[in-house]
């Protein structure tokens, strides 16, 4: 049988779009699972690169608007793949640095 982490389940809601992250978030904070907290803040760093991709896209530039939101979507199913395989893992750099950037979620 497989070694399922505590909090996996939060993990994975927290890849819900948009409002994943905060039920999570809401959820977590009573049971403080590390697993859970690790992706909730990686998501809500995915979260911020989604508006960052649509102020882009209203702003700048259509096409490459729709690039970035096409590779934060990508990176979104990565994550949450690695969520599902019990995996601390997540975007290259960027999710070692959302867990240093957004202490506030713990």
């Amino acid at each position: 049988m497989k070694n399922i982490p505590a909090g996996r389940t939060t993990a994975l809601i927290a890849y819900a779009p948009f409002v994943g992250f905060m039920i999570a978030f809401f959820i977590n904070r009573d049971e403080n699972h590390d697993f859970a907290t690790w992706h909730i803040k990686n998501m809500f760093g995915i979260t911020l690169m989604f508006i960052v991709s649509m102020v882009i896209q209203s702003q700048i530039d259509v096409t490459v608007g729709d690039v970035v939101w096409l590779i934060c979507f990508l990176l979104w199913l990565y994550c949450w793949a690695m969520a599902y395989f019990n995996k601390k893992k997540g975007i290259p750099f960027l999710s070692e640095k959302f867990q240093e950037w957004f202490t506030f979620l713990n």
